[in-house]
């Protein structure tokens, strides 16, 4: 059984950085694209960045493009997403996603509906 468990939770100001992990168990990582996905209250999750299951391809959105950096180190499990220069509308519920059925080379969907498995998420918060 698939299980994600984010950690990194953190209140930073404005300009700010924090780093989320997302620790992985109960099936072969690297057999998987990874990726971050956002909600904030009374929003809709959506995605943030993604990875390949290598690692050497990965998706930003437009809006935290140049600002945060995903990566994943497949001998730990895990995969991180480094944020910079936070701001207050980074603030959200972040989730750590997974899933199989992508290609090897792709680097996943910006869908949530498209992602299989999901870590119960960790609470970010840019303050002004």
């Amino acid at each position: 059984q698939v299980q994600l468990v984010e950690s990194g939770e953190g209140l930073v100001q404005a300009g700010g950085s924090l780093r989320l992990s997302c620790a992985s168990s109960g099936h072969t990582f690297d057999g998987y694209t990874m990726g971050w996905f956002r909600q904030a209250p009374g929003k809709e999750r959506e995605f943030v960045s993604a990875i390949s299951r290598s690692g050497d391809r990965t998706n930003y959105a437009d809006s935290v493009k140049g600002r945060f950096t995903i990566s994943r180190d497949n001998a730990k499990n895990t995969v991180y997403l480094q944020m910079e220069n936070l701001k207050p509308e980074d603030t959200a519920v972040y989730y750590c996603a997974a899933d199989i059925s992508f290609s090897p080379w792709a680097v996943g969907s910006v869908f949530p509906y498209e992602w299989d498995y999901w870590g119960k998420g960790t609470q970010v918060t840019g303050s002004s």
